[in-house]
Protein backbone atom coordinates (compact mmCIF):
# COMPACT_ATOMS: atom_id res chain seq x y z
CA UNK A 1 0.00 0.00 0.00
CA UNK A 2 1.20 3.53 -1.17
CA UNK A 3 1.00 6.68 1.34
CA UNK A 4 -0.81 9.53 -1.14
CA UNK A 5 0.67 12.46 -1.59
CA UNK A 6 -0.73 15.47 -3.10
CA UNK A 7 1.57 17.49 -5.55
CA UNK A 8 0.40 21.49 -5.81
CA UNK A 9 -0.30 21.09 -9.78
CA UNK A 10 -3.70 18.97 -8.63
CA UNK A 11 -5.33 20.92 -6.03
CA UNK A 12 -9.47 21.85 -6.46
CA UNK A 13 -10.11 24.85 -4.22
CA UNK A 14 -12.70 25.87 -2.59
CA UNK A 15 -14.58 29.19 -1.48
CA UNK A 16 -16.11 28.95 2.18
CA UNK A 17 -17.61 32.14 3.78
CA UNK A 18 -17.81 32.30 7.33
CA UNK A 19 -20.11 34.31 9.35
CA UNK A 20 -19.11 35.47 12.39
CA UNK A 21 -21.69 37.40 14.16
CA UNK A 22 -22.23 36.37 17.73
CA UNK A 23 -19.81 33.55 17.57
CA UNK A 24 -16.60 33.54 19.31
CA UNK A 25 -13.30 34.47 18.21
CA UNK A 26 -10.75 31.58 18.80
CA UNK A 27 -13.55 29.07 17.50
CA UNK A 28 -13.96 30.99 14.56
CA UNK A 29 -10.40 31.29 14.30
CA UNK A 30 -9.59 27.51 14.46
CA UNK A 31 -12.30 26.64 12.02
CA UNK A 32 -10.17 28.71 9.77
CA UNK A 33 -6.95 28.30 10.24
CA UNK A 34 -7.97 24.17 9.61
CA UNK A 35 -9.52 25.02 5.94
CA UNK A 36 -6.87 27.12 4.97
CA UNK A 37 -4.44 24.45 5.85
CA UNK A 38 -6.54 22.01 4.23
CA UNK A 39 -6.95 19.35 7.02
CA UNK A 40 -10.97 19.10 6.64
CA UNK A 41 -9.82 17.06 2.83
CA UNK A 42 -8.53 13.63 2.98
CA UNK A 43 -5.61 15.10 1.27
CA UNK A 44 -4.39 16.79 3.05
CA UNK A 45 -0.46 16.49 3.51
CA UNK A 46 1.37 19.17 6.08
CA UNK A 47 3.89 20.33 3.64
CA UNK A 48 1.62 21.10 0.42
CA UNK A 49 -0.81 24.38 0.45
CA UNK A 50 -3.83 21.97 0.06
CA UNK A 51 -6.58 24.31 1.83
CA UNK A 52 -9.22 26.30 0.86
CA UNK A 53 -10.59 30.26 0.55
CA UNK A 54 -11.92 31.53 3.78
CA UNK A 55 -14.25 34.86 3.77
CA UNK A 56 -14.88 35.55 7.36
CA UNK A 57 -17.71 38.70 7.29
CA UNK A 58 -19.19 40.50 10.45
CA UNK A 59 -15.60 40.57 11.97
CA UNK A 60 -16.85 43.52 14.23
CA UNK A 61 -19.79 41.36 15.64
CA UNK A 62 -17.50 39.21 17.22
CA UNK A 63 -17.37 38.40 20.82
CA UNK A 64 -14.94 37.51 23.32
CA UNK A 65 -15.46 35.69 26.57
CA UNK A 66 -14.33 36.72 29.93
CA UNK A 67 -12.86 40.04 30.33
CA UNK A 68 -10.59 39.74 27.91
CA UNK A 69 -11.52 42.92 26.04
CA UNK A 70 -9.99 44.85 28.64
CA UNK A 71 -7.48 42.41 29.60
CA UNK A 72 -6.27 40.96 26.13
CA UNK A 73 -3.38 43.51 24.85
CA UNK A 74 -2.17 43.81 20.92
CA UNK A 75 0.91 45.15 20.89
CA UNK A 76 3.05 46.57 17.59
CA UNK A 77 6.70 47.81 17.52
CA UNK A 78 7.74 50.73 14.82
CA UNK A 79 11.63 49.01 15.47
CA UNK A 80 12.51 52.45 16.67
CA UNK A 81 12.90 53.64 20.19
CA UNK A 82 9.70 54.29 22.58
CA UNK A 83 7.68 52.77 19.08
CA UNK A 84 5.60 50.30 21.40
CA UNK A 85 2.09 50.56 20.24
CA UNK A 86 -0.22 48.69 22.62
CA UNK A 87 -4.38 48.25 22.06
CA UNK A 88 -6.79 45.94 24.22
CA UNK A 89 -9.17 44.14 22.36
CA UNK A 90 -11.89 46.67 22.87
CA UNK A 91 -10.15 49.43 20.71
CA UNK A 92 -9.53 46.79 18.18
CA UNK A 93 -12.84 45.34 17.99
CA UNK A 94 -14.21 48.86 17.70
CA UNK A 95 -11.84 50.32 15.27
CA UNK A 96 -9.46 47.61 13.89
CA UNK A 97 -11.92 43.87 13.55
CA UNK A 98 -10.37 42.94 10.52
CA UNK A 99 -6.98 43.10 11.71
CA UNK A 100 -7.69 41.63 15.11
CA UNK A 101 -9.31 38.64 13.10
CA UNK A 102 -6.70 38.34 10.68
CA UNK A 103 -3.97 38.11 13.74
CA UNK A 104 -5.83 35.45 15.36
CA UNK A 105 -6.37 32.87 12.50
CA UNK A 106 -2.80 33.92 10.80
CA UNK A 107 -1.36 32.97 14.40
CA UNK A 108 -2.56 29.51 14.09
CA UNK A 109 -1.10 28.70 10.43
CA UNK A 110 2.56 27.53 10.63
CA UNK A 111 5.07 30.20 10.83
CA UNK A 112 7.28 30.47 7.49
CA UNK A 113 6.98 31.00 3.61
CA UNK A 114 3.90 28.06 3.76
CA UNK A 115 1.70 29.96 6.16
CA UNK A 116 2.42 33.23 4.74
CA UNK A 117 0.83 31.49 1.40
CA UNK A 118 -1.87 30.00 3.34
CA UNK A 119 -2.62 33.76 5.11
CA UNK A 120 -2.90 35.05 1.27
CA UNK A 121 -6.10 33.00 0.79
CA UNK A 122 -8.34 34.49 4.16
CA UNK A 123 -10.40 37.66 3.49
CA UNK A 124 -12.21 39.42 6.46
CA UNK A 125 -14.81 42.14 6.53
CA UNK A 126 -16.19 44.63 9.36
CA UNK A 127 -19.69 44.04 7.78
CA UNK A 128 -21.51 41.32 5.53
CA UNK A 129 -21.01 43.03 2.56
CA UNK A 130 -18.16 40.84 0.08
CA UNK A 131 -17.06 41.32 -3.09
CA UNK A 132 -16.48 37.83 -3.72
CA UNK A 133 -19.75 36.53 -4.74
CA UNK A 134 -18.88 35.88 -8.25
CA UNK A 135 -16.77 32.43 -6.57
CA UNK A 136 -20.10 31.30 -5.11
CA UNK A 137 -18.69 30.62 -1.77
CA UNK A 138 -20.47 27.98 0.78
CA UNK A 139 -21.60 29.21 3.65
CA UNK A 140 -19.46 27.19 7.03
CA UNK A 141 -20.77 26.56 10.21
CA UNK A 142 -20.06 26.93 13.43
CA UNK A 143 -20.77 24.74 15.97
Amino acid sequence: MNTFLQKKENIERKWYVIDAEGQTLGRIATKAASVLRGKHKPIYTPYVDCGDYVIIVNASKVKLTGNKLDDKMYYNHSGFPGGLRERNAREMVNNYPEEMMERAVKGMLPHGPLGRAMGKKLFVYRDANHKHEAQKPTELKIN
